[in-house]
C-alpha cells in the first residue's frame, strides 16, 4: 500500500504529473490531496522523492519487519501475516510498531472506541465516562494543557456530584 508523501498515512488519492516531459508519481493522504490541489502550500514541499528511494526505504521496512521474532514463542512478523494469528500475548509487545501500521491500515485508527450494551446500568457508563476522563486530565496536565485540564476536572466534579445525587437518592428510596 502507498502512503502520503507528507505523512505516512495510506495515500488514496494517487496523482500522476507530468513536468518537463518526465511523469512523477504523487501520493496524498485525503488532508494532504486538498491542500495540494487547492494551492495552499508551495510546490517545492510536494516535490515528489525518486522512485528508487521509495522502493529502497519500503525494502528496508518490510525487511525489517519480517525478521522481526518474538522472544518468548519464536514466532516471525513473516509467519503471523501468512497464519494471521499470533503465538503468544507476548507478540502484542514484540511487534508493537507494526502491529500498530497494520490497524491503522486497515481500520485507519489503533484506538477502539466499544459501545456499551443497552442493558448495561448507567452507573458503569459514568465510571467509565469518570476513567476516561481522568485519564485524559492527566494527559491534558502532562502536556502543559491547563485550560482543557480545568474544563475536565469541571467535567469529572459535575459528574461525580451527579454520581453522589443519585446514590443518596437510591439510599433515601429504600
Amino acid at each position: 500500500m502507498k502512503k502520503c508523501k507528507v505523512c505516512n498515512k495510506p495515500a488514496v488519492y494517487h496523482l500522476t504529473e507530468i513536468q518537463n516531459g518526465e511523469a512523477q508519481a504523487l501520493h496524498f493522504c485525503e488532508e494532504h490531496f486538498q491542500e495540494y490541489i487547492s494551492g495552499q502550500t508551495s510546490q517545492d514541499e510536494w516535490e515528489p522523492q525518486d522512485d528508487a528511494t521509495l522502493i529502497e526505504l519500503s525494502s528496508q521496512e518490510l525487511q525489517l519487519d519480517e525478521e522481526m521474532e518474538c522472544p518468548n514463542c519464536g514466532i516471525t512478523f513473516q509467519e503471523f501475516r501468512s497464519e494471521g494469528r499470533l503465538g503468544c500475548p507476548h507478540d502484542y509487545i514484540a511487534f508493537r510498531e507494526p502491529l500498530i501500521q497494520l490497524l491503522e491500515n486497515i481500520h485507519g485508527e489503533c484506538v477502539h472506541i466499544g459501545k456499551f450494551p443497552k442493558r448495561a446500568p448507567t452507573s458503569s457508563q459514568q465510571q467509565y465516562n469518570l476513567i476516561k476522563l481522568r485519564r485524559e486530565l492527566t494527559a491534558a496536565i502532562a502536556e502543559e494543557n491547563y485550560e482543557a485540564a480545568a474544563s475536565l476536572r469541571d467535567e469529572i466534579s459535575k459528574l461525580e456530584q451527579e454520581e453522589q445525587t443519585e446514590s443518596e437518592s437510591d439510599t433515601s428510596a429504600e
